[in-house]
């Protein structure tokens, strides 16, 4: 036994005398300074172990060809790091209770798993969940045995459809998104955004469902989220949106996403969902109603007079861009008086914030600029109620003085502006043969 090797041993017997945490951090540095001083020794490792230190990808092949070389480098001797970080690992993986890095373990519990999807698949509803559970747990540990593998995001997709299969929802979604996470070009990628889909519209009309419950916490049920299930379900439909933004699914995910903050009456966020997937999804079938709900969306969003009119304007606009891009949508009555209905309640809420800055600066006796916001409230919407009001106060302050007196007006004798510093301007009489010219005083 070599100094080293004897140094090693040592620290493993003191690691049992140590304090649990301490205990276990301890044996974990045996165990890569073991596989140091091995690595030192040759190619030999630990067992379950491949030469090279590791695993190939799955479904490939190893030559023997020596004019390869692809293969003349995966049998070189790996360092001393590489090895140390594979121990390493091994030890993780087995404090955590998780499959140690093994292609041909992995592929024995894919297949085993595999099985008990089958099998669940023909058996009766008692049964069925609990077998599903079963599989999805072998699909986990298979995944585990083969890291960064295409087997493990096939092992990962089918631990997804097992728990789908058993109704454990939440589970199900957490292994999708993880899934989507690691991999994110993943081959079954359109068929977990399906997945999610369905599910979060599950949460929401669930959620919807469970409203008028006195208790709004879930204890006992895997299908739904503990709380909030709606919210988890926007959260859901986000993500999809987020990993496969040029999917099938995204603009589907988009518009459900706005819906459902729609039956929440979260009119803001369920205006920005909408704004994005008109500006976003050029070619989506959802494109019209996109803009049909967007403009009752603004106009729920609007606060009154007192406050911002952007949103007014954006409500305009949005008008006239539906009139022009949909005119075989709106041969539809149903859809023609919608929009009607929408461009006359945004005329009247237009004329309002008009008339109601013009009855401010009535009040402040400030008549010339009262008098132009009426003069502009029956130039462009002559037709609403409020230019009644607009045409007998323009009647009624017609001889009035456009600005206010200005009181105390000695004081601006005495204590003139200071900012009006500059001389004032005299144009001087012009002579016989000159030019007029303007003079300084």
């Amino acid at each position: 036994m070599t100094r080293t090797t004897r140094k090693t041993w040592t620290s493993w017997l003191r690691a049992f005398s140590a304090p649990s945490m301490t205990r276990i951090a301890a044996i974990g540095i045996c165990f890569v300074g073991i596989a140091g001083c091995r690595s030192l020794a040759g190619p030999q490792g630990i067992s379950g172990l491949t030469p090279d230190g590791g695993i190939q990808q799955a479904g490939g092949t190893q030559g023997d060809s020596d004019d390869n070389p692809v293969v003349q480098a995966s049998n070189e001797v790996p360092s001393l790091t590489d090895r140390t970080k594979k121990a390493g690992n091994q030890v993780m993986n087995f404090l955590s209770g998780r499959e140690q890095e093994d292609l041909d373990r992995a592929k024995e519990l894919y297949r085993q798993g595999d099985q008990l999807f089958k099998q669940a698949s023909s058996q009766p509803n008692e049964e069925r969940a609990k077998t599903f559970a079963k599989a999805a747990k072998l699909f986990s540990r298979a995944g585990e045995a083969a890291p960064g593998t295409a087997l493990q995001q096939d092992a990962m997709f089918m631990e997804g459809e097992s728990l789908f299969f058993a109704d454990r929802l939440v589970d199900a979604s957490e292994v999708y998104e993880k899934l989507q996470k690691n991999f994110p070009r993943n081959r079954h990628i359109d068929r977990v955004a399906a997945r999610l889909f369905s599910i979060s519209r599950y949460w929401a009309q669930t959620a919807e469902a469970d409203k008028d419950k006195w208790l709004p916490i879930n204890l006992t049920d895997p299908k739904k989220p503990r709380l909030d299930a709606d919210g988890h379900a926007i959260r859901v439909l986000d993500q999809i949106r987020y990993d496969d933004p040029t999917g099938r699914l995204a603009d589907d995910a988009t518009m459900a996403a706005a819906a459902e903050y729609i039956r929440q009456e979260k009119f803001e966020e369920a205006d920005e969902f909408l704004t994005d997937l008109r500006e976003t999804f050029s070619d989506s079938e959802h494109l019209f109603l996109a803009h049909l709900i967007g403009i009752n969306v603004k106009l729920e969003v609007y606060r009154g007079p007192k406050y911002s009119g952007l949103v007014l304007e954006e409500a305009e606009k949005l008008v006239r861009q539906t009139k022009e891009r949909f005119p075989d949508k709106l041969g539809e009555k149903d859809y023609a008086d919608r929009l009607a209905r929408a461009s006359a309640e945004i005329a009247f809420l237009q004329a309002e914030r008009l008339r109601y800055r013009a009855s401010y600066r009535e009040k402040r006796k400030e008549f010339g600029a009262a008098r132009y916001y009426y003069n502009l409230l029956l130039q462009r919407y002559p037709d609403t109620p409020h230019a009644d009001t607009a045409r007998e106060r323009l009647a009624a302050t017609e001889e009035y003085p456009e600005t206010p007196p200005q009181r105390l007006s000695w004081l601006t004798t005495i204590f003139p502006d200071s900012t009006s510093n500059a001389a004032p301007l005299e144009l001087s009489q012009p002579t016989e043969g000159d030019q007029p010219q303007t003079m300084l005083r």
